[in-house]
């Protein structure tokens, strides 16, 4: 059976039910056969409006509840390394571990999501179920960005829940993140007779130290202690090995917490690196943490561990541009997210479920 005829019980169990989805490859770009496996599956039930954007699906109750709530995950993944399809292990204390592409971040979340979208018939909020396509790529491309601009009407609700890998515990808010390009220029000349020209390479060591000596910030926002890092990742410079270079380029990426906007941010990057032509390559908003509503601090106290922030970006900040609180929460360890190891404790997919479906019922 190919992975377009691939039929998706959605009643097995958010366990079982994250090994069938993960195993429908959807790298980004190639979410339509897990897309179609979805709809296809949740069409027979009555309780959920459906509307399907590209491959983006939107599952809504109408049931005429004071609050509805917005619950997303994103279908897609980076790329394999031959890490599907699934496969069970055991360690050595007795766990079980779902291993593969996707396990993590974030199609465990999504089986959840999955799971509860059709067995809740009588939740305590309305409901805006989201599964969208492209999160893993570039931020135009994004998805929930897309839905966002074509139907504003689905991101109308009083708290918003994304999935992304969490220890299945509340991860608050998200930092913001800019890239920057440093750049030095120098005049060519013959390797041989160097004093005759200028290293832009060369020249790029003070930024090097700069980068070396900073002490990044750790800034408590709303309760949560968010720790932001600012660090190269990649230089590029020079044409021949016989040449001295002109031109040099140090990439720069900054995560700053929530407290500063994009534009605050890249203010710092231009006062630390005066004298240097910075050039603003890629930003992104934070987001707060989103948990001083009375239905956030309800949904912390379903959980019932306390919540810690999100260091890396999401689509949180997308939710809270838009004036809806929200929070990650799902299971798997974000730093397993991507690797070729890639795996989600059995256990705390169980632990998300069940939260997730307390508190959804006002239990």
């Amino acid at each position: 059976m190919s992975a377009s005829q691939v039929l998706l019980d959605l009643t097995a169990g958010s366990v079982a039910l994250t090994a069938a989805i993960c195993d429908i490859e959807s790298v980004s770009g190639n979410e339509e056969a897990l897309a179609n496996a979805i709809m296809d599956a949740l069409s027979t039930y009555s309780h959920l409006e459906l509307t399907r954007a590209g491959n983006t699906i939107v599952a809504r109750t109408h049931f005429g509840l004071p609050q509805r709530v917005i619950i997303a995950g994103h279908l897609d993944t980076v790329p394999l390394n031959d890490n599907l399809p699934t496969h069970w292990e055991q360690d050595s204390l007795g766990d079980d571990w779902l291993w593969g592409r996707g396990t993590v971040d974030m199609k465990a979340g999504v089986a959840v999501q999955l799971t509860l979208a059709v067995e809740l018939t009588a939740p305590a909020f309305d409901i805006t179920w989201i599964w969208y396509d492209l999160e893993e790529v570039d931020a135009e491309r994004n998805g929930l960005r897309r839905l966002a601009h074509t139907h504003p009407e689905f991101f109308v609700g009083d708290f918003a829940i994304l999935g992304e890998p969490s220890n299945s515990t509340v991860e608050g808010g998200c930092n913001g993140t800019i890239r920057v390009d440093i750049r030095a220029r120098g005049l060519r000349a013959h390797s041989a007779r160097a004093w005759a020209g200028e290293n832009a390479i060369h020249k790029l060591a003070s930024a090097l130290a700069i980068l070396s000596a900073y002490e990044p910030r750790q800034v408590e926002v709303e309760g949560l202690l968010y720790r932001e890092g600012l660090n190269a990742v990649g230089v590029s410079g020079g044409v021949a090995t016989n040449v001295i270079p002109d031109e040099a380029t140090l990439h720069v990426n900054y995560r700053f917490a929530p407290s500063r906007s994009a534009a605050e941010a890249i203010v710092h990057m231009r006062e630390i690196f005066a004298g240097f032509d910075v050039v603003v390559i890629d930003q992104a908003e934070g987001a707060r943490p989103g948990l001083t509503s009375p239905i956030a601090l309800n949904f912390v106290n379903a959980v019932g561990a306390a919540p810690t922030p999100k260091y890396g970006w999401t689509d949180v900040a997308r939710f809270s541009a838009m004036g809806i609180p929200a929070v990650n929460f799902g299971p798997g360890d974000a730093t397993l997210a991507h690797a070729d190891d890639e795996r989600v404790a059995v256990r705390q997919i169980t632990e998300c479920e069940n939260a997730l479906r307390t508190w959804l019922l006002g239990e």
